[in-house]
């Protein structure tokens, strides 16, 4: 078993296309780095550079023909129910607002005319840092790129081997939306972008470049830096919006001012401190092969696909993902939206916003066990600003109190159904689901300040499904209307429909949200009447059924489904990211769960690659290592993009974050008051260690295994309270922890 240490992805070439260049990123700001040593393109995004302003798109006509929706849903007949439901519900206009990129940074280098050799791209896991080395003639060229927390800005050194060997000219770009911005000289040596992000209450923009040169001359032509004779360049880039600065041109210009003074080696230790703060808390090790380093990663990459393994590949896949939320997701940043922060298109796929009926919540899985809790604090603060807009929609749309959500949000926290695409649209379960994040930090850190804090939050969540249930004539409580996002299921007649009545994804999320609202209230000692009224509701609700082929039911009534691998596979959610479906405590509903995923699977499921990713997620709950072992090779080797992104397609970063997650539960899942250690370990794992996980309750945990039996653990304990332990070779031990010590187990060897 090889060393950790020096984690990274590497290639022998420049990034031909987007989806092989390499992200960087401080959560706000973000870049892409092809590598290209005549005409380097630096892709450049800024987390709130959106399309048009916030609006009230709530259908006037929604809650006046509610009854009818539901009536024609009770009748059967779905497709006056879903055409009616089409005209009154749909949002007006029917799209949130979509992100954008801030633009490219192109740098044209002077003395590249003869062949490149020597040449190396690499992403410095460990560090943070992109660096980029070759040689033409007898000059050696370096670049160093990262992405600074502490500064808030990008930070670009270029340097040559040979003194006044380094010319080049830089420029902003933005192709087909220049009409939308200017730029101008700023002071001696730098650039000022400015413009208009578009749309109808859209907010302006600014990039600001500014160049420290060694050796050398710089001055501004036109559009353009130029750099002429010099020995290293630091380049320093700062941007932002109104939406978050009243001048955010003079902000940025008063950031680079202050770092300018600052050398680049401090610039480079204070981010390399603070990210490493963050990425050094979790290493993993597994019985990786010291002959497969001195292959580029997108070779390692295609003979992972053909059938070899290569356990180094997957421990940098799992690094990688804790980079990538590291990068796009930081205190005071927008959430991870679908490309993280990394957007090259003026029109991306899925508008690249918030898709909240799986896709931003995979987002965060990791992030409480892979220990980034900090950077789950984004989506807390979309969440928050949701609530208000939340509200309307609850009482515009349903007459219900509290708070509510569909499908999809935006950086306005826009609550309204987003595009008239029945199978997903009417979803009201979007909030909801978001809101059991906050519980599961909770869960992890045992924060009661944190749980107060946020506790009417949950309430407001559960309070509008309390008035949106309905009964049905047996008596239980029921969504209506609603879908199992985003699938079609078949009538005995051959109708086919999407709207439906109690769909089991709806009845598993109400369920785990009314009962973290319970255990929230008693914890704080608040609310009994409150918890009543829950109490009596969560006994009303529906069950998982098991239906004619053994499976989980994904409808009240057992229906057929109209695509038998569908991507989505919403019924499962009470078995993960849900808990009420467990290998051990309830055998015959994960038996029904194992039957469900051989059929999804049977039927082509599993073709994008966040669907993989929760695969893997299930199939580790069900404590099957090698199946789902077998899905994280499916994942890299069919669903993986040359960068290591992952590939829906087009590109969407939860893959990455799903991914990671998955093979954090496969070595570590945890309750309150339990935790199991290598519960789904492939045998290809025979031997490994891993450090800095957490498990619920407040627990971080180091340990190593060796023959696939546990030889260490040392657990560190954040809160006290009693936990149980056990892991194939430890005998199960319940220990007192207390908070703020450390407690070692092992086995005789």
């Amino acid at each position: 078993m090889t060393n950790a240490a020096g984690r990274r992805l590497w290639y022998a070439q420049p990034a031909q296309e987007w989806n092989e260049a390499l992200p960087i990123g401080c959560g706000r700001l973000g870049a892409m780095i092809f590598g290209r040593p005549a005409e380097e393109r630096l892709q450049l995004n800024e987390d709130s550079v959106w399309y048009g302003g916030p609006r009230d798109r709530n259908n006037p006509d929604a809650l006046a023909y509610l009854p009818a929706v539901r009536q024609l849903i009770g009748e059967g007949r779905l497709r006056e129910a879903e055409e009616l439901a089409s005209m009154s519900m749909a949002g007006m206009p029917e799209a949130q607002r979509h992100y954008l990129p801030l633009g490219d940074l192109r740098l044209s280098f002077g003395g590249h005319d003869e062949p490149v050799e020597a040449y190396l791209r690499e992403l410095d896991l460990e560090n943070g840092v992109c660096r980029v080395r070759y040689r033409i003639g007898e000059v050696e060229y370096t670049r160093e790129h990262f992405a600074s927390y502490p500064g808030q800005a990008i930070v670009i050194r270029l340097s040559a081997s040979r003194r006044g060997a380094l010319s080049f000219k830089a420029r902003f770009d933005r192709g087909s939306w220049r009409a939308m911005e200017r730029t101008d000289p700023w002071r001696s040596c730098g650039l000022a972008m400015r413009g208009h992000c578009g749309g109808e209450g859209g907010r302006s923009f600014a990039a600001v470049l500014r160049a420290n040169v060694e050796d050398g001359e710089c001055r501004t032509i036109g559009e353009h830096m130029v750099v002429e004779g010099a020995s290293s360049v630091t380049l320093l880039l700062a941007a932002g919006t109104t939406f978050r600065h009243l001048d955010p041109e003079q902000e940025a210009k008063d950031r680079l001012d202050e770092l300018w003074q600052i050398p680049y080696a401090r610039l480079l230790a204070r981010h390399t401190a603070d990210y490493r703060s963050l990425y050094a808390r979790t290493e993993l090790r597994l019985p990786e092969d010291s002959s497969w380093d001195h292959l580029p990663t997108d070779e390692r990459l295609k003979r992972f696909g053909a059938g070899q393994d290569d356990h180094g590949l997957l421990a940098d896949y799992f690094q990688y993902g804790r980079y990538l939320l590291i990068a796009s997701s930081r205190p005071g940043s927008l959430p991870a939206n679908l490309q993280g922060i990394w957007n090259d298109s003026f029109s991306p796929a899925w508008d690249s916003k918030f898709t909240i009926n799986i896709n931003t919540q995979m987002n965060y899985w990791h992030a409480e066990t892979c220990n980034l809790a900090e950077c789950h604090e984004p989506l807390f603060d979309l969440i928050e600003r949701m609530r208000e807009p939340g509200r309307v929609t609850a009482q515009s749309m349903y007459g219900c109190r509290g708070f509510t959500a569909h499908h999809n949000t935006d950086i306005w926290a826009d609550t309204a159904p987003q595009d008239t695409y029945v199978p997903a649209s009417f979803w009201p379960l979007g909030a909801a689901w978001l809101c059991l994040h906050l519980w599961e930090h909770y869960r992890f850190g045992q924060d009661a300040h944190f749980l107060a804090e946020r506790y009417e939050t949950l309430k407001e969540a559960a309070v509008f499904l309390l008035d949106y249930l309905t009964e049905d004539e047996s008596g239980r409580l029921v969504t209506c209307p609603s879908v199992s996002p985003e699938n079609t299921y078949l009538l005995p007649g051959g109708e086919s429909g999407v709207l439906c009545t109690g769909a089991s994804m709806d009845s598993q999320i109400i369920g785990s949200l009314f009962e973290a609202c319970l255990a929230a209230g008693e914890t704080l000692e608040i609310d009994a009447s409150f918890r009543a009224e829950l109490s009596a509701a969560l006994a009303r609700l529906p069950k998982p059924q098991i239906g004619r082929y053994g499976q989980i039911q994904e409808w009240l009534e057992d229906y057929e489904e109209a695509e038998p691998g569908h991507r989505h596979i919403s019924h499962l959610f009470a078995l993960y990211p849900g808990d009420a479906i467990d290998a051990q405590r309830t055998p015959e509903l994960a038996a029904a769960a194992r039957t469900t995923l051989e059929r999804r699977l049977a039927g082509g499921g599993g073709h994008t690659g966040w669907s993989r990713a929760w695969i893997v997620n299930f199939w580790a709950r069900l404590r099957d290592g090698e199946q789902a072992y077998a899905n994280v090779r499916a994942l890299l080797a069919k669903s993986t993009l040359p960068n290591l992104f992952d590939n829906h397609p087009p590109f969407q970063i939860d893959g990455n974050f799903g991914g990671a997650t998955g093979i954090a539960e496969m070595l570590l899942q945890s309750r309150i008051g339990e935790i199991a250690l290598l519960p789904a370990l492939p045998s290809a794992w025979h031997e490994g260690s891993v450090r800095g996980l957490r498990a619920r309750g407040g627990y971080t945990l180091d340990f190593v295994w060796a023959a696939r039996q546990i030889t260490t653990v040392t657990v560190t304990c954040s809160s006290g309270g009693f936990c149980r332990l056990e892991g194939p070779g430890l005998a199960a031990v319940t220990f007192e922890g207390e908070a703020g010590r450390t407690y070692r187990f092992g086995r005789e060897s």
